[in-house]
């Protein structure tokens, strides 16, 4: 690093600053519609969000949203959620989905209403209709959280949709005096490629009930899901069909059969159903319960959660569900900001997924039937992602026993596994290997720290440790040892290396409470192979070889998959030392250096065009990159460096330039929540860098007052005098009516209530929260 960016700029730095003040505008704050009204589902199902605007419950296994196309493989990133903004059709409505994923999977057990004339085939979506999509507006659609509506105008069928935790409910209102059927298409998935479906049934019941199953072998393979369907109305003819062609059934009909459509049960690997029912001018209500288990699991969870056919009370209930869950911030602010803050609030709560039935039954990644009993089995566990900020933020915003069952849900997978480790990223109960680190630890940790109990500590730190040892993942071996990953042997090895050392360290942190000195020692070692990855010659981050050389050449810029880097390149890894950004700045030179390497981050000018061939890398201010997690806690690493109102500053400038309220508003994946739960802490003013530490490091508060109702009957809230564009700038603060002059606040004292309180000002005060005692967390600090 030269000496021009290791120079104080700080007039460069107040111009830049003036440029960014407009965040959220300048109107005052106004009474604003309820927490619940100010949720807008369509917020990041456009550009790359991922989001779906579909009918949910808070962490409900059901996500019952409409699918608008069905995309080879190959071409399925785009619609990941099923759903994208920009189309004007839609395939049918299913009930899985994943929120803000990077990759697709999921959209079993589509229904579509069909009116007139019957389609079997999708048909081409350029061509209307050529089959049973149909066609739509943005104009006729509603979204609330737990409710959606659409009207498929070529047909004129208003469709809704609710749900509760286990059971997708629809409401189809027909044109008059047309025929009117619903069909069910087991063929169709999200991730769509032939032979994904492996088997599946249809079966009509002879009291009118559907069930049926699917197995397929996605992105998960091998993964079962069972179903049960009813109708608000008798069912008046049914077609089921199996529409493979080169493997016809060759055995013989059932008494009476005329037609092989009119079977009562079929079973192959491409079955569609048709179901007419009288048309009287009223909506029909139709029900389908989901189950992992079987089908008379299915059948259970229909008559445990939605025993009748009232749309409505279903719909009222989903609402009081998330009016509870929402009810967790009281936000003051102008209704765009409340918008923002309560949508990204909505998004945190949809995963992870209940995945077991009304009788707390599940099926575990042996593909056995496992019992629950005194805690909530969950899955679809994004860990790469949400162990940032996703997970602490359910610490502070739900009972302790939503975490407590996370994380026994994480304990029972290793258990049933047949590697013996922690799920990397698991969904409906099956490992994808997708994704490095083993960030189930720091889950798992961080819980733990922040006295979460409810489950066998001891054997959450041998889960931990023996995630931590596993020779054959993602060359652990190597790492145990030479203390790196080589890169000649294991591709993302300087990625690798750096999050397996952050994992270490929460191991330690979790050896040392438990009185395990032995064990705290071995990993509070282990967490300095970070070290190991910096090259003091460049400053960066970068991979080494077997032999200990770093891989040559080095263009600090470059990215790909299976290069270095995961997801990044070298500008954006160099910062992953959340647990030791005090020894980070020392490998620098000095707080100054790394000071100057900051800004050189953020004021880069970078062509986005060098990352076209990386889906993943977006949201670009400079190198930094706010549309993927391994940029996240950059900005915040300004104050362990003695500058907190430098983090100020980039605060304002990513929130003004990254997140809107539009579909096209958030800069990348959403992620299962993690994206938007950076919004939430940065917008209350505070988030947290390394989970494991207890601590959350102070930004700046947005909003003039926000209160967390916690859910110990506790009430802490952040009040910030005179927050304003143009006052941006934390003055000073005060805990409790005491000053406080560091820059962070602890678990602790939120779970206590009480008030934080700032007074912003216009300008930068750089002697705010400054000295090294008053800076956060770091290991080589606390060690000396």
């Amino acid at each position: 690093m030269s000496s021009r960016l290791i120079a104080p700029r700080r007039a460069r730095w107040l111009a830049v600053l003036a440029a960014v003040v407009a965040v959220f505008g300048n109107a005052a704050p106004r009474t604003p519609a309820t927490a619940f009204d100010a949720v807008d589902p369509f917020i990041g199902t456009g550009g790359e969000g991922h989001t779906y605007p579909g009918a949910t419950v808070p962490f409900g296994m059901v996500q019952l949203s409409p699918d608008t196309q069905i995309k080879p493989r190959k071409d399925a990133y785009g619609w990941a959620a099923g759903y994208r903004h920009s189309d004007t059709t839609i395939v049918g409505f299913s009930h899985t989905h994943f929120s803000g994923s990077g990759h697709s999977d999921l959209g079993d057990i589509l229904l579509m209403p069909q009116a007139g004339d019957i389609k079997l085939e999708r048909g081409d979506a350029s061509k209307p209709g050529s089959g049973y999509t149909a066609q739509f507006d943005h104009a006729s659609e509603q979204a609330q959280p737990g409710y959606y509506a659409v009207t498929l105008k070529d047909r004129n069928i208003r469709a809704e949709l609710t749900a509760s935790a286990r059971v997708g409910v629809h409401r189809y209102q027909f044109p008059k005096g047309t025929p009117a059927h619903v069909l069910i298409d087991l063929r169709t998935s999200l991730y769509d490629y032939p032979g994904k479906v492996q088997w599946s049934r249809l079966r009509v019941r002879s009291d009118g009930t559907v069930t049926g199953f699917r197995e397929t072998r996605g992105w998960a393979p091998g993964r079962q899901l069972y179903f049960a369907m009813r109708f608000s109305r008798p069912l008046t003819a049914t077609q089921l069909h199996d529409t493979e062609q080169d493997t016809p059934y060759k055995g013989f009909p059932p008494p009476g059969e005329k037609n092989p459509a009119q079977r009562a049960q079929i079973e192959g690997r491409q079955l569609v159903g048709v179901f007419d029912v009288a048309n009287d001018g009223t909506p029909l209500v139709v029900k389908v319960a989901l189950s992992p288990v079987s089908e008379a699991g299915a059948i259970a969870n229909l008559d445990a959660e939605v025993p009748g056919f009232d749309f409505d009370r279903v719909r009222t209930d989903a609402r009081a569900q998330w009016t509870q869950a929402l009810s967790a911030i009281d936000a003051q602010g102008t209704t765009q900001q409340r918008t923002q803050l309560y949508t990204a609030l909505y998004h945190t709560l949809l995963g992870p997924t209940l995945f077991m039935d009304s009788d707390g039954r599940y099926r575990g990644p042996d593909n056995a039937v496992h019992q629950a009993n005194g805690w909530t089995n969950y899955s679809t566990f994004s860990l790469w992602d949400t162990y940032r900020a996703l997970h602490p933020l359910l610490t502070l915003v739900q009972p302790a026993q939503r975490s407590s069952d996370v994380v026994n849900s994480l304990l029972a997978s290793r258990r049933e596994s047949a590697y013996g480790i922690l799920p990397i990223w698991a969904f409906h109960g099956l490992e994808t290997w997708c994704m490095i680190g083993y960030h189930a630890v720091p889950v798992i940790a961080d819980a733990y720290m922040k006295g979460i109990g409810g489950f066998d500590a001891e054997e959450a730190l041998q889960a931990m440790v023996a995630s931590a040892n596993y020779g054959p993942y993602d060359g652990i071996a190597q790492y145990r040892e030479l203390g790196y990953v080589p890169i000649d042997e294991e591709g993302e090895a300087a990625s690798k290396t750096l999050e397996y050392a952050f994992d270490d360290w929460t191991i330690a942190r979790m050896a040392d409470k438990l009185g395990k000195p032995a064990i705290a020692a071995e990993f509070n070692k282990r967490a300095g192979n970070w070290k190991h990855a910096f090259d003091p010659a460049t400053g960066y981050m970068r991979a080494r070889t077997r032999a200990g050389n770093f891989r040559e050449p080095f263009d600090p810029s470059d990215s790909g998959y299976g290069s270095d880097y995961t997801e990044g390149n070298a500008w954006q890894y160099s910062w992953y030392v959340p647990q030791d950004v005090a020894g980070l700045a020392a490998a620098h030179g000095g707080d100054d250096n790394l000071l100057a390497r900051l800004d050189a981050v953020f004021d880069a000018t970078v062509d986005p065009k060098i990352f076209e061939h990386m889906e993943d890398i977006t949201g670009l201010i400079g190198w930094y990159a706010h549309g993927n997690e391994p940029s996240h806690h950059v900005a915040y690493l300004y104050a362990y460096a003695g500058q907190p109102w430098r983090t100020q500053a980039r605060l304002t400038q990513i929130m003004r330039s990254q997140y809107h309220a539009r579909p096209e508003g958030l800069a990348g994946n959403d992620d299962l929540g993690q994206m938007s739960a950076w919004y939430v802490f940065t917008t209350l003013g505070f988030y947290p860098v390394a989970p494991g530490s207890n601590q959350y490091v102070i930004g700046r508060p947005f909003l003039p007052r926000a209160t967390l109702n916690l859910p110990n009957g506790n009430r802490f809230s952040i009040i910030a005098e005179g927050v304003s564009d143009a006052r941006s700038y934390v003055g000073s603060a005060t805990l409790n009516g005491k000053p406080l002059t560091r820059a962070y606040v602890t678990h602790e004292e939120i779970q206590a209530g009480g008030e934080l309180r700032f007074r912003m000002q216009a300008t930068p005060n750089p002697r705010w929260a400054t000295d090294p005692a008053q800076r956060p967390y770091s290991m080589s600090a606390q060690l000396q």
